[in-house]
């Protein structure tokens, strides 16, 4: 049986009608276009689905359409149209973030998720934010740098 699921993505009124448990995932990719939000483990363990679900980084991975109706979702591609995005995006190419760039969108949703809730995060809180992303090229010093020097850089964004 489908149902009409209503949500806000990045910042335009949708509608979906369908199973209340497809994942967002593939909603937001097949329906949706929104591919920068890509499909890693299934399990919500490696966090390149990363979305924010009304201010909250979920993996869509693991979050079922059902949930979604009223809220506000936020991927990359609403999010990089964004001064925030500038400054993360700027920081992480400055210090070489991004390798093969499959983790990027992710990390970076997470990076914003923690910069809301702390716009002063010390290395080891960036540590503990990112850490339900997982990267097998830079070995996170890099990314965790970056997450620092957009949070000094972009002082008054967050």
């Amino acid at each position: 049986m489908n149902t009409t699921i209503s949500f806000n993505l990045n910042g335009e009124a949708v509608t979906w009608d369908g199973n209340t448990a497809a994942r967002l995932l593939d909603v937001l990719r097949e329906d949706f276009r929104n591919t920068g939000v890509k499909c890693g483990c299934k399990e919500g363990e490696c966090g390149v689905c990363a979305v924010l679900l009304d201010g909250l980084l979920v993996n869509s991975c693991i979050t079922a359409m059902g949930r979604v109706d009223g809220s506000q979702i936020i991927t990359i591609e609403g999010y990089k149209k964004t001064k925030r995005f500038a400054a993360l995006n700027k920081a992480f190419a400055a210090v070489g973030a991004s390798q093969c760039g499959f983790c990027t969108p992710g990390m970076i949703m997470a990076a914003e998720a923690q910069l809301c809730k702390n716009p002063h995060p010390t290395e080891e809180e960036v540590r503990i934010g990112i850490s339900g992303n997982l990267c097998r090229c830079t070995g996170y010093n890099a990314i965790v740098k970056a997450i620092l020097i957009a949070a000094c850089e972009g002082e008054g964004l967050w």
